[in-house]
């Protein structure tokens, strides 16, 4: 069970974008999709077949799983998380608050 999902909002704790916070957009394999984090621009061919034009774009690439950390709203800091077990199933909660995530 993967600490951090897609759809959490995470914060860059090391790196270029230090600080930034973003939504979690794909889970790859220790690496992670991150909306407005770590963008890089790609020159791109048009592909008229797909009504695709071409030029040059900006994009998001995966960042290092080592490198965010889950971000909890009620602190407005980055946080680790935790395994709790709650009627028989496992659920992730803050270290910090022990708030369910």
């Amino acid at each position: 069970m993967n600490k951090i999902r897609r759809g959490d909002t995470v914060v860059v704790t090391t790196g270029r974008d230090k600080g930034k916070r973003g939504e979690v957009l794909a889970v790859l394999e220790g690496q992670y999709l991150v909306s407005g984090v770590n963008q890089v621009k790609r020159a791109v061919k048009p592909n008229p077949m797909k009504n695709e034009v071409g030029g040059i774009i900006t994009k998001e690439v995966a960042i290092q799983a080592s490198n965010i950390a889950i971000y909890n709203s009620s602190t407005q800091k980055a946080d680790k998380v935790a395994f709790k077990d709650v009627d028989g199933r496992k659920q992730r909660v803050f270290k910090s608050t022990g708030q369910a995530v």
